[in-house]
């Protein structure tokens, strides 16, 4: 079972994720996580607190993302595409919270989402040793998960005629796009 801890971040991240950063308030998230507001304040002091909590989990979550990119076996731009594929995971759900936090002025969401979007691309440029051709594989990815996470890449049972992407023949895209490169 999560730590009280960890189930306050959670709840914290699901509000902001279905309803916005305003309805996020300390009692709305100690009753969704249930517990105390005193036991929400021991953890999280503040908003604020639940905001510096969501930053260090995006970093945290993104540093591993990284860390399996460059160690990936099919190499680190297969590795980025493929994934960007998947919504709805801890790391998805951690991207949209401080998304909509940057939405709504939280300059700390903001440089984190940078951070982590500068690491996924350093990442495609040590692999690739090409920053034009690690712009195009991000914008890639990037653009396949913004089609997820609206439902437009995966049909659904609410959508079954949804268009869906076929992955083994995008990751072929990949391979040319890496194979053109300057140098390759």
């Amino acid at each position: 079972m999560a730590s009280a801890r960890d189930r306050v971040l959670d709840s914290f991240v699901a509000i902001v994720c279905e309803e916005g950063e305003r309805p996020a308030t300390l009692d709305a998230v100690a009753a969704r996580a249930g517990v105390s507001k005193g036991g929400l304040l021991y953890h999280f002091g503040s908003k604020a607190a639940l905001v510096e909590g969501l930053c260090e989990r995006l970093s945290d979550l993104s540093a591993i993302d990284v860390e399996r990119m460059r160690e990936a076996e099919d190499g680190a731009p297969r590795y980025f595409v493929r994934n960007c594929l998947y919504v709805g995971s801890e790391l998805d759900l951690a991207l949209l919270a401080a998304s909509r936090l940057q939405q709504a002025g939280y300059e700390e969401a903001g440089r984190t989402l940078d951070e982590t979007e500068n690491a996924w691309l350093e990442a495609l440029v040590d692999a690739l040793g090409d920053v034009p051709t690690a712009q195009a594989v991000k914008l890639l990815g990037d653009g396949l998960y913004h089609q997820a996470s609206l439902g437009a890449a995966i049909a659904t049972d609410v959508r079954p005629h949804r268009a869906t992407v076929d992955m083994e023949a995008l990751l072929a895209v990949v391979d040319r796009l890496i194979a053109t490169r300057p140098g390759a």
